[in-house]
């Protein structure tokens, strides 16, 4: 984790899938969202693969975060991540980027 300006950078690695690295993501966006992150960004660029827990976990974190006024977004999904996010339809719900800057730079946007 780390932070740049009011944005909370998650950033993964590895396959993110049912047992310890879903449940690993879980309490990291809790631990943000407990201490008063609103805006969080996933770097997905080290992440090989996304499971269905995983999405769900997104998703549940994506929802307690809009429900506190807050914003989670995506960043460098790879193109195995896209596919899944596109089979899903989740990628029209997640904000996804290709550019940190760009990324940290829309949650400033109006």
């Amino acid at each position: 984790m780390r932070q740049v300006g009011s944005v909370s950078i998650l950033d993964l690695v590895g396959p993110v899938t049912l047992g310890e690295s879903a449940s690993q993501m879980r309490e990291a966006l809790q631990k943000l969202a407990d201490g008063g992150a609103r805006n969080i960004l996933v770097n997905l660029r080290d992440v090989s693969y996304l499971d269905s827990s995983a999405l769900d976990e997104l998703v549940t974190a994506y929802t307690a975060l809009t429900n506190a006024g807050g914003r989670i977004k995506l960043l460098h999904p790879q193109s195995i991540v896209k596919q899944v996010l596109q089979i899903t339809k989740l990628n029209t719900v997640f904000g996804t980027y290709e550019d940190e800057t760009l990324a940290l730079e829309s949650f400033t946007a109006v």
